[in-house]
């Protein structure tokens, strides 16, 4: 036995030898067999370590190998899912440049068809005045001494009778009613040669008061005085007719400037409807007056599909009555130039003239 502690050492070279160091300093020398053993447990428990560590990174390694794999599927799926938004993106943007290419087309087309019906608006505007400026041209040449045969044809087949009453006018304008240049300027406008002189000098002082109060704001509203009498004495009696459902539309359609007169074709056979009535006629039986009559034109209010065919005398009060509220729309929009007295004679003559068309006199296609 060994009193003292010792201190066992393995050099890394494979020496075989140990040494006991003592207490005092002293070695003792030679190994032996309980050493060996010692040293072989140690070499065995190194060989298990190291390979318990292979195992150990090996298994490390595998599930590095497995996590890889799963990444590069990821990253696969991650490539298909990029080409797919890619291919998606650009469809969209071709489509939309087609889509936007398509609208500007478009717009050019709608544009060039735009300017084409201001061309043609603004060359049958340009006709309408020159046509206006000629009728105006007529309306200025025909006097009561001498009238325009191309604005009164009615005077050209009936010369001694045109030319007797051209004398007759002549004696009253020469010496029973001596007329200032204003009063014959108001008579060369407006009134009809064929008729007899008129004393202009008299006028209903009441009518031509609430006339000038209407042209001091003139409007459509027949709450005012002036419109209203009109309302009461001309057009209400002049749009009255048998059927008065198709009677009350009628006049808006008037009031409101929506009301369409056309000619027709005699071998048209229509379907007339107003509201839940409806009429079964052919062109022989107006649709206003409900008489057998040879209508020769149709009306048609506003955007409504329906056409109306009217007789003659249904036509010549609808149409007195629109030409009434032709004029005194120029008067409100300020297209006529005239003094407030040629306004007011203007507008006489229009009453005039949807009394007498009220009353059943009315100018034929004959003349």
């Amino acid at each position: 036995s060994i009193p003292n502690s010792f201190l066992l050492t393995n050099s890394l070279t494979g020496h075989k030898n140990w040494t006991l160091e003592m207490e005092g300093g002293g070695q003792v020398g030679p190994t032996s067999i309980r050493g060996h053993g010692q040293l072989s447990r140690l070499r065995s428990s190194s060989l298990e370590i190291r390979e318990k560590g292979s195992e150990i990174l090996r298994e490390q390694l595998d599930a590095a190998k497995k996590e890889l794999k799963l990444k590069d599927k990821e990253c696969e799926r991650l490539s298909q899912v990029r080409n797919q938004l890619e291919q998606e993106l650009e469809e969209l943007t071709a489509s939309l440049f087609e889509e936007a290419h398509k609208m500007v087309r478009d717009a050019n087309v709608k544009q060039a068809a735009s300017e084409k019906q201001l061309k043609e608006a603004q060359g049958k505007i340009d006709v309408l005045q020159a046509e206006v400026t000629a009728l105006k041209t007529l309306v200025l040449t025909s006097t009561p001494s001498s009238p325009n045969r191309q604005l009164h044809p009615q005077l050209q087949s009936s010369g001694t009778r045109g030319s007797y009453k051209s004398h007759i006018r002549n004696k009253s304008a020469s010496g029973a009613f001596p007329l200032s240049p204003a009063k014959k300027e108001i008579y060369r406008h407006f009134l009809n040669p064929d008729y007899e002189l008129y004393e202009l000098t008299k006028m209903d002082s009441i009518l031509f008061a609430e006339f000038l109060m209407w042209k001091e704001r003139p409007s459509l509203d027949r709450s005012s005085a002036f419109l209203s009498r009109i309302y009461r004495e001309d057009i209400g009696p002049c749009l009255s007719f048998t059927r008065s459902e198709l009677s009350h539309l009628v006049q808006s359609a008037v009031e409101n400037n929506s009301l369409t007169i056309e000619p027709v074709a005699m071998s048209a056979v229509p379907m007339v409807k107003a509201s839940a009535i409806e009429y079964d006629c052919a062109s022989t039986k107006c649709a206003l007056s409900g008489l057998s009559r040879l209508c020769k034109h149709r009306i048609k209010l506003g955007d409504k599909e329906s056409y109306y065919y009217i007789s003659p005398s249904s036509r010549a009060r609808i149409t007195a009555v629109c030409n009434f509220f032709t004029y005194i729309r120029y008067i409100q929009q300020g297209l006529v130039r005239h003094d407030a007295e040629q306004m007011f004679w203007e507008i006489m003559r229009l009453r005039r003239e949807m009394n007498v068309a009220k009353l059943g006199f009315y100018l034929t296609d004959q003349g």
